[in-house]
């Protein structure tokens, strides 16, 4: 059997009755769990879910996006070989390749995100057509097991972060703790269930199938079974968004996403309340004293204004209310999750391509 998970360095060849784990854990390489063998005719089928049937082949080695901090070229073939290894479909391969032009956006800041101590994960949104159609779950248990489509398309790009970006333990991933989300970390919107438009039309993309990556921690539950107005829900959101513990706290470019669940949206929704609205009153809400947070931290990443805030005044968990995206994820149940950032990475949203070219 022939592997090549890497971008450059000559194909491996492992023996055809090895033990795919082992040989692989030998050199460094996968993530600890069992692997598919990526062969050449699993590779080719993979590579077809790109390919309309009555159009041009797309070139397998053409380079599709560089990733820091090894800067590894990702193919298509490469890419399809680790999205293999993972358990994908072919359907899902169009997500990923939207998913790693996505990573080498600048505004990402791969580099940082793969070298720094904090456990930060890229977050993989699909959404529109192809989050129905590739079977991705956006609904009841959205962030946890037993979704094919997620769990390996989550696996798949954290197999290119360690092969291609270079992501490995110590090498190249410095995060102190680590992360369970490391492993994978893929859901859907849920557009159904949503009393708003797609989350990437306010941010300008407007295709029927996008991803989006946001680079952030594990969820923070936010529980709520009894309010029946928007103001006592998102006072809890905002408490959840409101603490030192959290990078936000000094780097006032961080980003919040905030998934609500259905019925908490709802009610949202219902009082007439907008996806702007909910984001300017959590933006208002979410806030501590200015002397804790100065006190807290001694370096800041702060704009002039909010340095000037008196001890007394209170000073936002982020610098501006756009930092503040909203997404309706989940399925029954009042319980919604706030992912805080790592800081110093912006979200990207970019339209998925069933024939993607550089």
């Amino acid at each position: 059997m022939t592997v090549d998970t890497h971008s450059d360095g000559p194909l491996i060849e492992f023996p055809a009755n090895g033990d795919l784990v082992a040989e692989m854990a030998d050199r460094g390489w996968g993530d600890g769990l069992p692997l598919v063998a990526p062969t050449p005719e699993r590779v080719k089928a993979m590579l077809s879910g790109l390919n309309e049937p009555d159009g041009p082949s797309l070139d397998p080695d053409e380079i599709i996006s560089i990733l820091p901090p090894r800067f590894g070229e990702v193919s298509r073939q490469i890419l399809a070989v680790n999205a293999v290894m993972a358990g994908c479909l072919p359907v899902h391969f169009p997500v990923l390749v939207a998913a790693v032009r996505a990573l080498a956006r600048p505004e990402v800041n791969l580099r940082g995100i793969n070298a720094t101590t904090h456990c930060v994960a890229p977050l993989l949104i699909v959404h529109g057509e192809i989050a129905r159609t590739g079977g991705y779950n956006g609904g009841l248990g959205a962030f946890g097991p037993g979704n094919r489509a997620n769990a390996t398309t989550g696996r798949a790009l954290r197999l290119v972060l360690l092969h291609v970006a270079g992501a490995t333990i110590g090498a190249g991933d410095a995060s102190t703790q680590g992360g369970p989300a490391k492993y994978g970390f893929c859901i859907a919107e849920n557009m159904d269930a949503s009393p708003w438009p797609t989350y990437p039309t306010t941010v300008g993309v407007n295709a029927p199938s996008s991803v989006t990556i946001y680079c952030g921690e594990a969820p923070h539950n936010v529980h709520d079974m009894e309010s029946d107005n928007p103001s006592q829900i998102l006072n809890k959101v905002a408490s959840a968004m409101a603490t030192t513990a959290q990078n936000n706290a000094c780097i006032s470019q961080g980003e919040y996403l905030v998934a609500l669940c259905p019925e908490h949206a709802a009610t949202c929704a219902e009082a007439g309340w907008s996806r702007h609205d909910v984001a300017s009153y959590l933006f208002q809400k979410a806030r501590l004293p200015a002397a804790e947070l100065k006190e807290a931290f001694s370096l800041r990443a702060w704009p002039p204004w909010m340095n000037c805030l008196r001890d007394d005044e209170l000073a936002p968990m982020t610098g501006d209310q756009k930092n503040i995206r909203v997404l309706v994820v989940g399925g029954p149940g009042k319980h919604s999750s706030v992912i805080p950032s790592w800081g110093m990475t912006r979200s990207v949203t970019v339209a998925v391509d069933q024939q993607v070219s550089c």
